[in-house]
């Protein structure tokens, strides 16, 4: 593969022509990019085109995208987004995530635990309102006080008015405001699930890689009193697929990217953040692969939890290895050298004179980070409690202090516009497995021994005179919180009720939780401190460039754009297409060994299939993570496609953008509607989504 050198040096040679070319952006719906596209595609999408592709994305609550595609409620997404509700639906005697599912009938059709699935209604600019809260003469605990008080207010204003799930979105880190309105549906029903070794073909080794063969979706449909609900907005179907150059777009909910940081804060992600969890990630990784060795089920147990630890190990690494070039942070230092230039061009005009001061408040507020991160991380954050049943005493224990509070008074979890969301999760049916909890906290205590010490006093309390593994039994064991009831009864209670149960899991989230919230005390004001600042430096932005850039990704709906093509990589010339009979030849060349054996019903049905079928394609649409299960659709706003990955040369991109080798990648169409009709028999649900149902 070409390595990341090799690409910065593109982009160096070529930034000036790069720029002009490149599709770059994760745009709102609300402020499309309407003259770049009319200018290089002749294209000009109409409102009611966007609005049409906006309501008919879908925002997936367990981290993903995924979009409508029939009027009676089917959604869309990937298989590694669905694997969430798969594990939690199957057990020792159906085991979804490895064998597939499909429901055949509506009545079916099993309904997911705990999912919630987001569809974005409106969008409305509360900048001026938010900003008119915050005074000058504000120190930063005081300033974010009164922000937190204002979007409490705007969002329980706009949650009480329209019934809507309603959330204060921070846009270009503190230059804009937005209130996202969003329907909520929790009712969503499991259709259909392809094999995990269909999915994710190639495993590990292909993550991350390109060209690839995986049918990586998952479909669910949602219901509204206990009926599927009726969907004005969805996604015409177009089982023919895209074509290569074809213009496509991708609407989705993009994770979050890094591309407006100072360098001050990227040197901390480099130097401390990144190679910190990387080795957390490691750690993990041999753990859960370890216990998965161990039996079918425990594999089956652990297999959502190892693919996240390995996608994100994979995923992270990129990154760091990105932060770690000399010529990619040198790029990224000589941007933020020019942007300051231009600040000091400007002589005393205020606005620039606060915008160069700006990065000294940043790299003070990091600095402010830095210091408090190891209680932070391991108290807060909770590292060193890698626990479902943590979490849920996490949860508990801060219950009746928060709900006390006036809703502006709250930590942003406790608002009343998140509590719907909150209790979703708390009160889950999810299964829990005590042998897996013990492994997890096991590991996580170790973790915070090594970090902290031994001797740390609050580690030694936290520990109470045993080893990890030891207390990490003891916590597991003597806890309560695995009975729903009583998890609604001591959140229904006060806090009273929390010390009088004598859980030790309880008690252990009370011994730490002075710690966590002082932590979070000290961070969340240098959060604000850096968030004034960086809404200084995006004011300059706005005046030197205007609004024509699109602002970092936050896990909200935005709209990307590119066309479907191919790359070259070291000097071979990578197909924008793969097709159904690159899989067979695939496995061939593997021996058909894992992980590159394939599913059985894939061996008995290949003389059924039109080998020269599309099935995966790339385009050079800007995505990051969270994209996985954006539809991708043409002109037309027909789906074709649906995001599933991006190829190794793509993890850059959270720092910068370039479309030379950078690529998304796609399951096409075409192969979900070969698929069903002729490898899981499945006509009536192709059907469906083709539009042909009777």
């Amino acid at each position: 593969m070409i390595s990341l050198r090799c690409l910065v040096l593109l982009l160096s040679l070529g930034l000036g022509l790069v720029s002009a070319r490149a599709d770059e952006g994760m745009w709102l719906f609300n402020n499309p990019p309407a003259a770049q596209l009319q200018q290089k595609y002749n294209f000009s999408p109409t409102p009611q085109w966007l609005e049409h592709l906006q309501k008919a994305s879908v925002r997936f609550n367990s981290g993903g995208s995924g979009s409508f595609i029939s009027a009676d409620g089917l959604a869309i997404t990937n298989h590694h987004v669905g694997a969430d509700t798969l594990q939690k639906l199957s057990s020792a005697e159906h085991n979804y995530l490895r064998e597939g599912f499909y429901a055949k009938t509506q009545a079916e059709e099993q309904r997911a635990l705990d999912l919630e699935l987001n569809v974005l209604e409106s969008v409305e600019d509360v900048t001026d309102r938010v900003n008119a809260a915050i005074k000058p003469t504000m120190n930063a605990e005081a300033a974010l006080a009164a922000r937190r008080a204002i979007i409490a207010q705007i969002e329980k204003e706009s949650k009480d008015k329209t019934g809507l799930r309603s959330n204060v979105i921070t846009l270009y880190e503190g230059g804009s405001y937005q209130l996202y309105r969003y329907k909520r549906y929790t009712d969503v029903r499991l259709v259909f699930a392809p094999e995990q070794q269909a999915a994710f073909y190639g495993g590990d080794p292909d993550n991350f890689e390109y060209p690839r063969y995986d049918l990586d979706i998952c479909i669910f449909r949602v219901y509204e009193d206990g009926k599927p609900a009726h969907i004005d907005n969805y996604l015409k179907f177009n089982p023919a697929g895209p074509k290569e150059g074809d213009l496509v777009f991708i609407s989705g909910n993009p994770g979050g990217t890094d591309r407006e940081l100072t360098i001050s804060v990227l040197t901390d992600a480099r130097d401390r953040q990144l190679p910190a969890r990387m080795a957390q990630l490691f750690r993990r990784e041999v753990n859960l692969t370890s216990y998965s060795a161990r039996s079918l089920e425990n594999a089956r147990r652990a297999r959502d939890d190892l693919f996240g630890v390995q996608n994100s190990r994979k995923a992270l690494g990129g990154r760091l290895a990105g932060l770690l070039d000399p010529m990619i942070f040198d790029l990224l230092l000589t941007n933020e050298t020019n942007l300051r230039k231009g600040m000091k061009d400007h002589g005393q005009d205020s606005k620039f004179k606060e915008g160069l001061a700006a990065y000294d408040k940043i790299a003070t507020a990091q600095k402010a980070i830095v210091k408090v991160s190891p209680a932070y991380d391991y108290y807060e954050r909770q590292l060193s409690f890698h626990s479902t049943l943590a979490d849920y005493a996490r949860l508990l224990v801060r219950a009746p202090e928060e709900h006390n509070k006036p809703n502006g008074e709250r930590l942003p979890e406790f608002r009343e516009s998140s509590l719907d969301s909150l209790e979703l999760a708390l009160f889950s049916t999810e299964p829990i497995y005590d042998d897996l909890e013990e492994l997890q906290l096991t590991d996580s205590l170790t973790d915070l021994i090594g970090h902290l010490g031994a001797e740390d006093p609050l580690v030694k309390q936290v520990m109470a005179g045993k080893g990890p593994a030891d207390r990490a039994a003891e916590l597991v064991k003597g806890t309560k919180l695995k009975d729903l009831a009583f998890r609604k009864k001591l959140y229904a209670g006060d806090s009273a009720a929390i010390k009088a149960a004598n859980d030790p899991m309880l008690s252990l989230m009370l011994l730490i939780d002075p710690a966590a919230r002082a932590a979070r005390k000290t961070v969340d004001a240098s959060n604000e401190t850096k968030q004034q600042a960086y809404a200084q430096i995006a004011k300059v932005r706005f005046a030197l460039k205007g609004a024509s850039s699109s602002p970092d990704a936050t896990f909200t709906l935005r709209l990307s754009y590119g066309t479907v093509r191919g790359y070259e990589e070291n000097g071979k010339q990578i197909p924008a297409f793969t097709n159904l009979g690159g899989l067979y030849q695939r496995s061939t060349e593997h021996e058909n060994k894992e992980p590159f054996e394939l599913p059985q019903r894939w061996v008995e049905k290949k003389d059924l299939l039109s080998l020269g079928t599309n099935f995966d394609f790339v385009c050079d649409g800007d995505i990051i993570g969270g994209n996985s299960g954006s539809p991708v659709v043409n002109r037309e706003g027909e789906f074709v496609g649906i995001i599933f990955d991006g190829n190794i040369q793509s993890l850059v991109l959270d720092y910068l953008y370039n479309d030379k080798i950078a690529r998304a990648v796609s399951v096409d169409s075409a192969a979900i509607s070969e698929a069903l009709r002729k490898v899981y028999d499945a006509s009536a649900l192709a059907d469906e989504i083709e539009g042909k149902t009777k």
